[in-house]
């Protein structure tokens, strides 16, 4: 294979008789660019080659990105619609497989209320697909039952910046501004694992001098290279927070001109600090009072400075709060809305952040409007043609939607693009609750854990198999495109949909051709709304690069850095966090003496259900472990290799032991990428925050037995 680089990129990728198509990756928000190299004759995929010329990842691939295109073929793949009778799965016809499901859906319906069916979607899918899911429930469904996976990812990052800036988008700046930073302050994320291509950036403002600030339990891989290493109790990061504002104002660090002119609360802000000392911080957070002086010094001292966070900050009972008093970091300092500073959340998924702005959530609607806002829901009504009194109330989270099925509220499920039966917590509940249901529907293109409790399991298309948008960690928009047909008989998601629909009388409101119709539709249904993407179209991301919302008009040239002038609040200024320490859900006892934390490795994606499929990447990790260190496991005569028991207040398991003296003596961590006995989330706890209803997954109390 030949190839070689030009300033327009790189060019003659493929061997004669191949094609390649330019696409991204499906897996986390850094959405990096691929070419997928595709036969010519046979349609057949080929491999895989890197972008080089994508400004985000500049050919940079991680180990899932390298290996993706290998399930969009893969054995396993579902091929045809299949019927459970008698406990076992039978293919069914396509017609077969509607006829039932409206059925049932309607039977349910019939006898119990538009509501006692639910919607469960997730955002590994396009901005279209997820903005038709939330079509598909309101209007071909009629049910206020509807949220999704998402709300087990970025809702805390979401809360936390909707609280702050009136606005949640998940960067504030471009990631390739990220080279020309002085200070990262890099908070609950695992990114040279979770999201390995970004850290180029770092490496290349480090190279310039850059200090680099790293706050997690576990010494992670970029902990190894770090300035200093905050290494804080799980469940305490509002205080390490606290802390670190309590030293910026002590230490003269605040931009008291920025703050004045743009911000709200400090008073209350400064007040709510006072108390919150070195000493009293390192009390809290175990993290010794040298390291949080020297911390605020170098972030204090830096020119320009970002603040990152992720699942390790937001998957708590406090996330959101956690969330807004790191953003309050860089507030201080008046680095929100300048050039290579700022703050961001690490997206998990690949369109974390699109898929949470177009009507997914419970109480939301295209655009980020608020169901619960008159005027949004008279608007997007106009857009979908139905009354406003025919558009149904907000619903409830997706945790509490399993509370729902055990009540009999929900009678009936349709979840698509996601395994809730791994990713929930405390999945004893959860898998309960399907097993209550009269009639569950799954899309997938592989049978998920979650897919094995359905009564009717529906051939969806891989990534690959469709074109679309995504909206990937900085707020850019940006294409996916289709690589080959449809494997066997699988459909598009959003033709799933639109089938079910027709089935239920409503067809004429899902009148689409293809995903560029959806996607017009949908860019009037966001207009005008907070996050509006209007002005973006598939000629300009093709032409631009990717386009970065808020973008009103197709004259407007987006929005990459936000903030310059003002906040998305009625007053244009920001509001700063309050500090009000409280304990997470479970605290260490005598009986749980231990901290549970829960998280992934590099070699995996979420609940596992594609990346357990790769040879290569089963082989780099084939099973979780219980990640703890040499001291905690003498405590218990444990040794690498033994096996322990796990036991929290919800379950138990026994994973093997793998000693690490880079963990707190007081953390066992277990990553989370396995289903059914080897799910780590039987034992994490379901406490949810009260704003973004996050479940708490990354703090729990359990202890230690000797298997």
């Amino acid at each position: 294979m030949s190839q070689f680089i030009t300033k327009e990129g790189v060019k003659n990728l493929h061997k004669p008789g191949e094609k390649l198509v330019t696409t991204h990756c499906c897996y986390c928000g850094m959405q990096c660019g691929m070419h997928i190299r595709v036969e010519e004759k046979t349609g057949r995929i080929a491999g895989v080659e890197p972008r080089y010329d994508w400004p985000v990842t500049k050919g940079k691939m991680c180990p899932k990105g390298v290996t993706a295109y290998q399930t969009i073929e893969h054995p396993d793949r579902i091929l045809k619609p299949l019927i459970k009778r008698n406990g076992q799965f039978h293919e069914a016809s396509w017609d077969e497989a509607l006829s039932y499901i409206a059925e049932n859906f309607q039977r349910i319906q019939r006898d119990y209320g538009k509501d006692a069916v639910g919607v469960f979607g997730g955002v590994s899918m396009t901005n279209e697909k997820c903005y038709l899911v939330g079509k598909y429930a309101r209007v071909g469904l009629g049910t206020r039952y509807i949220d999704y996976n998402g709300r087990f990812c970025m809702s805390s990052a979401a809360g936390g910046m909707l609280k702050t800036f009136g606005i949640d988008r998940g960067m504030t700046l471009p990631v390739p501004d990220l080279e020309h930073t002085d200070c990262f302050f890099l908070a609950g994320s695992n990114s040279a694992e979770c999201h390995p291509t970004s850290t180029q950036w770092f490496w290349k403002a480090k190279d310039k001098g850059a200090k680099l600030i790293v706050a997690d339990p576990r010494e992670v891989p970029i902990a190894r290279v770090a300035d200093v290493h905050l290494d804080l109790k799980p469940g305490t990061d509002s205080a390490l927070a606290a802390g670190m504002i309590h030293l910026l104002i002590r230490e003269g660090y605040v931009d008291y001109k920025y703050v004045e002119e743009r911000c709200n609360n400090f008073e209350e802000l400064k007040a709510s600090v006072e108390y919150c000392t070195p000493e009293y911080t390192s009390m809290i957070t175990g993290i010794a009072v040298e390291k949080l002086i020297k911390a605020a010094h170098i972030f204090g001292q830096s020119p320009r400075s970002v603040v990152m966070f992720a699942r390790g900050v937001e998957q708590q009972s406090k996330g959101v709060e956690n969330v807004q008093m790191y953003i309050t970091m860089s507030l201080l300092r008046g680095m929100v809305g300048k050039f290579a500073s700022g703050c961001g959340t690490f997206t998990g998924q690949g369109n974390g952040q699109g898929g949470r702005e177009h009507g997914q959530k419970a109480d939301l609607l295209p655009g980020y409007r608020k169901l619960t806002d008159p005027e949004a829901v008279k608007y997007v009504s106009s857009v979908w043609g139905i009354q406003p009194e025919e558009m149904p109330k907000p619903g409830v989270s997706a945790y509490e939607m399993f509370d729902l099925m055990h009540n009999g509220t929900i009678r009936a499920m349709h979840v698509m693009c996601s395994n809730p039966a791994v990713s929930a917590p405390n999945t004893n509940h959860v898998w309960k609750a399907f097993e209550k249901l009269d009639f569950m529907v799954v899309s997938d293109f592989f049978m998920s854990e979650t897919a094995e409790f359905a009564d009717v399991v529906l051939p969806a298309t891989s990534w690959a198999e469709d074109d679309g948008t995504t909206t990937n960690l900085e707020g850019r928009v940006i294409r996916i495109r289709k690589v080959r047909d449809s494997l066997g008989e699988s459909k598009s998601d959003w033709e799933i949909m639109q089938l079910i629909a027709e089935r239920m009388g409503k067809g004429k409101f899902f009148p689409y051709k293809d995903a560029h119709e959806i996607f017009e539709e949908f860019r009037v249904a966001s207009k005008g709304g907070p996050a509006d993407y209007y002005g973006v179209t598939w000629e300009r991301i093709d032409k631009e690069d990717g386009v970065f919302w808020p973008c009103p008009s197709e004259d407007h040239p987006g929005s990459p850095t936000m903030f310059k002038e003002r906040f998305n609040n009625p007053d244009g200024k920001a509001n700063l966090g309050i500090f009000n320490w409280r304990e997470p859900g479970e605290v260490p006892t005598a009986e749980y003496p231990h901290i549970l934390t829960t998280g992934r490795v590099v070699f995996h994606y979420l609940s596992g259900n594609q990346t357990r499929r790769v040879d290569f990447l089963m082989e780099q990790c084939p099973l979780p472990y219980a990640e703890m260190h040499p001291e905690l496991a003498a405590q218990y005569n444990l040794h690498n290799g033994d096996k322990v028991k796990l036991v929290t207040r919800r379950g138990h398991m026994e994973l093997d032991v793998r000693l690490t003296k880079t963990i707190r003596n007081d953390t066992v961590f277990v990553p989370y990428h396995w289903g059914k006995e080897l799910a780590v989330n039987q034992l994490t706890n379901p406490c949810l925050d009260p704003i973004s209803r996050m479940p708490e997954f990354k703090v729990c109390a359990v202890k230690l037995e000797k298997a």
